[in-house]
């Protein structure tokens, strides 16, 4: 319908007119209120990044490439970010905040069976969501020193997925260990170095291994030596 076309493209433009304007005041992308069409676009720019730099790597990774993975143009890039390390953040944040959501996600878990179930759907959940972001928390991790933004949201990330999982483990342990028992904590960093050095090897390095035999061994040392599992 040309009354529709119409409206589209006068969206479009208001779209195109907010954004010029978020980039000219140095809005960060994270930042940005957009409309439904500038989201669905800024996901396609994200969801290309990340597959690129999964590919090729973040050094290799090429606005050309992104903006060709994407199907969109220069210009639409650069009303988005500021360049491919403003795009990587934006990943980063995404990539954060799906990490925090996972460890919130573990529920209470108890010596028996039913433990040692939610542990290995946890850890199932863990391996699938480092397989998706494994290339953006290498450069997340590459890039700390150099950039202090992406240091900081580093460093709030992981206090909060420690915190999350400390919680758990203070729950599973004796009354008198509580959350904010030292120990505990250092538990809790020593459990999410673990189940990450493993994500790594078998995503990352490619290292040949049976999905289930995997989880069941991952889960089976995470249970019985971190919440002391039958």
């Amino acid at each position: 319908m040309p009354g529709a076309k119409l409206g589209d493209e006068a969206g479009e433009d208001e779209e195109v007119a907010d954004l010029a304007m978020s980039r000219a005041l140095g809005t960060p992308a994270s930042e940005r209120v957009l409309r439904t069409r500038g989201r669905q676009t800024m996901a396609r720019l994200l969801d290309a990044g990340r597959d690129v730099v999964a590919r090729q790597g973040h050094q290799a990774a090429r606005i050309d490439d992104i903006v060709q993975e994407a199907a969109v143009s220069h210009g639409t890039f650069y009303l988005y970010f500021t360049d491919k390390d403003d795009l990587l953040r934006a990943l980063a944040e995404e990539c954060v905040e799906e990490v925090v959501e996972l460890a919130v996600g573990l529920g209470p878990v108890e010596p028996g069976e039913a433990g040692f179930r939610e542990v290995r759907a946890w850890v199932a959940r863990f391996f699938e969501t480092y397989e998706r972001w494994g290339a953006v928390i290498r450069v997340f991790m590459e890039r700390r020193h150099v950039d202090r933004r992406l240091a900081a949201r580093g460093t709030e990330a992981f206090t909060s997925i420690r915190r999350s999982l400390q919680a758990r483990l203070a729950e599973a342990s004796s009354p008198a260990a509580g959350r904010d028992d030292p120990s505990t904590g250092l538990a809790a960093a020593a459990m999410l170095a673990m189940v990450e050095r493993y994500a790594y090897l078998v995503v990352a390095r490619g290292i040949p291994l049976d999905t289930d035999d995997l989880l069941d061994t991952v889960a089976r040392m995470v249970h019985r030596g971190f919440f002391g599992g039958r």
